[in-house]
């Protein structure tokens, strides 16, 4: 299998996509229990909701599920949230924190640093290259970390979570004007909730790439799945309806993004 996707465009705003892919090897599979073939935790239909919406945007995404390895997680294994919970480089448990793998059947060592030659280290390879092919055109890259996730999930935080979650490790990974932008245009959305920084603060790419004194600016944007999906639960059908509304706002935060990209040249 191709273990990524890779639409090459030329625009300084990247979209990455880790968490979209359902491809799962037939060995990995059989070793998935009942739960984990549900695959509950893929960032369901964000490629699709995104698609169009900036068309000079190059996109890289992952073709393989986060239970194969979670390519927004530290290849070292190092916890983005000490202390919360959260899931690993390859989850023991979905994200209501069950057991996703038959008994015996969770990877060991040997068995993690396989798929991370195999699929994590792809991912990145291929993110990077993109990452330096735009910088090297317009003096600065901006990557925009495409994801979603369930809006009501105990095991990893209390409530509701908010609809738009800006990411962007206490304003670390990208210039000021970037994060306003996503901050000024979520808020301005009446109909939807939105926070800087709250539950999500952006994942280990974000964090990784986002290096704004050297021209690359990083930001995640994580949706709740009410935004865009009929139900949160399977079979997890995209709506369309909901989906354009949101899509408005989506491509506002993209245009201006890539508009300013020329004004952050270091």
């Amino acid at each position: 299998m191709d273990v990524f996707e890779v639409q090459q465009r030329s625009s300084p705003v990247i979209l990455g996509f880790p968490h979209t892919g359902t491809e799962v090897p037939p060995d990995i599979w059989e070793r998935l229990n009942d739960n984990g073939r549900i695959l509950a935790d893929t960032d369901w239909h964000i490629h699709e909701l995104y698609a169009g919406l900036l068309p000079r945007a190059t996109t890289v995404r992952a073709t393989f599920h986060r239970y194969v390895i979670d390519a927004n997680r530290d290849p070292e294994g190092v916890s983005l949230y000490p202390g919360q919970n959260t899931t690993g480089l390859v989850p023991e448990t979905d994200f209501d924190g069950t057991a996703i793998w038959k008994d015996g059947e969770a990877p060991d060592e040997a068995e993690i640093a396989r798929r991370l030659e195999q699929f994590h280290a792809p991912y990145h390879a291929a993110l990077t290259a993109e990452i330096e092919r735009v910088k090297a055109i317009h003096g600065v890259a901006i990557l925009y970390d495409c994801h979603s996730i369930r809006s009501r999930i105990p095991f990893l935080f209390e409530g509701r979570l908010p609809d738009f979650n800006i990411g962007t490790d206490m304003g670390r990974t990208c210039a000021p004007e970037i994060e306003k932008i996503a901050v000024d245009i979520a808020a301005a959305a009446t109909d939807y909730s939105s926070i800087l920084n709250g539950r999500f603060k952006g994942g280990w790419t974000t964090r990784h790439y986002g290096r704004p004194e050297d021209g690359v600016h990083a930001i995640q944007m994580e949706l709740a799945q009410s935004t865009h999906l009929q139900t949160e639960a399977p079979p997890f059908a995209y709506d369309a309806t909901r989906a354009e509304r949101l899509r408005t706002y989506l491509r506002n935060i993209l245009v201006r993004m890539e508009e300013i990209a020329p004004d952050l040249k270091r």
